[in-house]
């Protein structure tokens, strides 16, 4: 338990770039131990109204604490795999250790916008394969050229890290854990169920993965009173409770507006922890901690991000360490 690292997930679809900022620098100071974010182009909701660009924030973030740092993104659509691998490279070179990147099949939502096919998953977990062998050897200095799904011609980084960064992949469900397993250096992995995620982590390991580090993100809504914990969970979080492929294949905010509409307080507490009571958030996440990952990233669905903080800073962190 000692080793385990408690983050924060700064949720760009969310919140503003400059107020993630200082909710960072907020987390650092409340005792959390790293943080991530998302990389969204299109919020899941009308109501969320935010999506800054992750990778120019991340400068700025890794530059205004000492945190370590991971991003969640998906290569091959909005952003070719090469152009990753320069935004990995220079980053690493400036903050030498601090950064970690998961690498996903993606959602509609954010990369379809390029007007290029959104294929089914079996093809995107392809392209994904593809994309990983592309930035990998990229970042170990290599001059490539690539025929596939991705093209790539004669490309080399020239400014790049003296340690590589850790590239892990993005799994929500035990098939696509195992189907990355040999190719990532580690699991980035979530869910409200222990038992899936332990599938999950089980599949990965049992494919290739054994030994390797996990790293699980667990979304919590807290506020005073469990109706007002509740409310927020619902108004920021709904259409995401839905869960399933139907997430990945929507194209914009408004279509996830219209399926929040229909559910239910049950259903986005089988998504996230929502409760008043901040033991309840703690023994969830010692069960999660149970799992023996790396690292746990809290993720804050509702809009309170700094009573949040505060209040975990002060009472779970330390009953978690």
């Amino acid at each position: 338990m000692s080793k385990l690292k408690i983050g924060y997930h700064a949720s760009h679809e969310q919140f503003s770039p400059q107020d993630l900022l200082k909710l960072v620098q907020l987390a650092q100071s409340a005792g959390f131990d790293c943080a991530k974010c998302s990389d969204h182009f299109h919020p899941w909701s009308e109501r969320q109204g935010q999506s800054g660009a992750a990778w120019p924030w991340l400068g700025a973030a890794l530059q205004a604490t000492v945190l370590p740092f991971g991003v969640v993104t998906a290569p091959g659509y909005r952003y070719h795999p090469a152009i990753i691998a320069q935004f990995i490279a220079t980053l690493t070179s400036l903050f030498e250790s601090r950064l970690w990147v998961a690498l996903g099949s993606g959602e509609a939502l954010n990369e379809a916008i390029t007007g290029e096919a959104w294929p089914e998953k079996t093809e995107r977990n392809a392209r994904l394969l593809e994309c990983f062998t592309i930035i990998r050897a990229l970042l170990q200095g290599e001059t490539i050229s690539f025929y596939g799904r991705v093209t790539v011609v004669e490309a080399k980084l020239y400014s790049r890290p003296s340690s590589l960064p850790a590239l892990y992949g993005a799994a929500l469900t035990a098939e696509t854990a195992a189907f990355l397993a040999p190719n990532c250096d580690g699991l980035l992995t979530a869910g409200r169920s222990v038992e899936s995620i332990a599938d999950t982590i089980r599949a990965f390991r049992d494919a290739g993965g054994a030994g390797k580090p996990v790293i699980i993100q667990s979304a919590h809504c807290w506020a005073p009173t469990l109706t007002e914990a509740t409310n927020e969970a619902v108004h920021q979080w709904g259409a995401c409770a839905i869960g399933g492929g139907i997430l990945q294949d929507l194209r914009r905010p408004a279509d996830f507006d219209r399926i929040a509409a229909s559910v239910s307080v049950e259903q986005v507490a089988r998504a996230v922890v929502v409760s008043h009571d901040l033991s309840e958030h703690t023994d969830h996440l010692r069960a999660v901690a149970a799992l023996e990952p790396a690292e746990i990233h809290i993720h804050p669905v509702g809009r309170n991000q700094r009573s949040f903080i505060e209040a975990f800073g002060h009472q779970v962190l330390p009953e978690l360490r």
